[in-house]
């Protein structure tokens, strides 16, 4: 198996591989969705009900929704720093077990600080776990179906979020938040033998680490085509960075910054909306099963919407789909203030989950293929872990919002905006071909070194 990757399958095992692969990635994220949700769907519980962790103000659980997500951008960075060293199947199956004890720890806990200093643990686990699946993805897929197994695989953000919001609706009376919680933590008995026996490690990161013969053995077992046998490397590039020192230099430093600002947008608009809509919509006159709908609504628009948006992007090119959705996202916002019928707000709502969520899902997508093969596991980590700056932001935003008694319309024209901006940063980013073009077959020179995603 010397060949390098091609447009489509190499052989059936090839393709079973793959499936494996983002089949795995894609159940694994579903947790970091549904970590994601969960928070927000006991939120009301938790404020009106002072026994269980403590008192708490609007101003306060958006604080702890955001402890989470501090977590995440420490985990996402560590990912980012030992990801291209360690290797793809190590990262993922230490960050399984880590979210998934931090998930059970939760549960336990019967005070404020204890819940915040879990959730924060918990999140470090997930960011690692989101920072990782990408770069997997993008060595492992063919080039021409990346974006969309990328949008198959973060569709578990939101796919987490229906799960979240499906439970709490079905079992909240039965089992409580602190039953929620310990769903969460599933994976390390569920998923984690299952990686174990079908992850491999990316061939793709072997070779760029030298170690040819492991890659051989993986391809042959697994199918997965990789370029056992590169040109000899240039003075230039025997000094090339690896990680995040690569992201410092040209010519990725521009484009890092714009992809950093673009996922700081998508997740402060995911983590605002997926935080607090249940509750905006509860003050607005919808009981908590009404409420916890609207939730439903969202995530499922954002997964619809998202692989659609994937399709469109593998043909089209994801930057224009990308700055598209955003958009998107910015009308339907508004449009939630109009005071429009039921099924009418239903659709503007679900419209909203694809230019928010659904966008967030093909950004990492459109990172995750941005990349060479030496600076892959950074950039993702780079743009999940200042992304998450945004996802900080986004709870505390409507906490403060809600905490003052400023009206829901003013909450959704303030998202409107920072979509607009998110579109308005998505245009910036150096289209394909601003940069030399890769040499076929180089894996030090690959799609992510020409910025080949435009």
């Amino acid at each position: 198996m010397s060949a390098p990757p091609t447009a489509s399958w190499s052989s059936p095992e090839h393709r079973r591989s793959v499936i494996w692969i983002v089949t795995l990635a894609t159940i694994a994220i579903v947790f970091d969705g549904y970590d994601l949700v969960v928070y927000g769907t006991v939120l009301p519980t938790l404020l009106d009900d002072p026994t269980q962790i403590g008192e708490l103000s609007p101003a306060t659980a958006g604080a702890l929704g955001s402890y989470a997500l501090v977590g995440v951008m420490i985990g996402a960075f560590i990912a980012g720093a030992l990801g291209d060293r360690l290797g793809r199947r190590t990262m993922m199956l230490a960050n399984i077990v880590w979210f998934s004890i931090g998930m059970a720890a939760t549960a336990l806990a019967h005070d404020l600080v204890t819940f915040g200093l879990l959730r924060c643990l918990t999140g470090i686990g997930i960011g690692g776990l989101v920072a990782t699946v990408g770069a997997m993805v993008a060595e492992f897929a063919p080039p021409a179906k990346r974006n969309l197994f990328n949008a198959i695989v973060y569709s578990g953000v939101p796919a987490g979020g229906v799960l979240a919001a499906v439970l709490a609706m079905l079992l909240a009376d039965h089992i409580g938040w602190r039953g929620l919680f310990l769903v969460g933590a599933l994976p390390i008995v569920t998923l984690l033998p299952l990686a174990v026996l079908r992850m491999p490690e990316s061939p793709q990161w072997l070779v760029a680490r030298d170690r040819t013969e492991d890659a051989r053995r993986i391809s042959v077992r697994t199918g997965i085509p990789v370029d056992l046998a590169p040109p000899s490397p240039t003075p230039t590039e025997r000094t090339e960075r690896i990680g995040f020192s690569a992201l410092a230099r040209r010519p990725l430093l521009a484009p890092t910054a714009l992809l950093g600002m673009m996922s700081f947008a998508g997740l402060l608009l995911t983590y605002g909306l997926n935080t607090w809509l249940p509750q905006i919509m509860k003050s607005s006159g919808f009981d908590t099963k009404g409420s916890l709908g609207f939730l439903l609504v969202l995530n499922g628009g954002a997964i619809v919407g998202g692989l659609i948006a994937a399709r469109l992007a593998d043909s089209r090119g994801p930057q224009r789909i990308v700055a598209t959705s955003f958009c998107l996202a910015t009308f339907a916002l508004i449009g939630l203030t109009l005071g429009l019928s039921l099924p009418i707000l239903l659709i503007a709502v679900a419209v909203a989950g694809t230019g928010t969520i659904g966008t967030q899902v093909l950004i990492f997508g459109y990172v995750s293929n941005y990349y060479p093969t030496r600076a892959r596991a950074a950039g993702v980590a780079w743009c999940a872990g200042f992304g998450r700056l945004g996802g900080i932001v986004g709870p505390m935003i409507g906490g403060m919002l809600i905490g003052a008694g400023v009206s829901a319309d003013s909450a959704f024209y303030l998202f409107a905006g920072i979509a607009l901006l998110g579109a308005a940063a998505t245009l910036l980013v150096p289209r394909r071909g601003s940069t030399p073009a890769p040499v076929a077959g180089d894996h030090r020179r690959d799609a992510g070194s020409a910025l080949a995603t435009g």
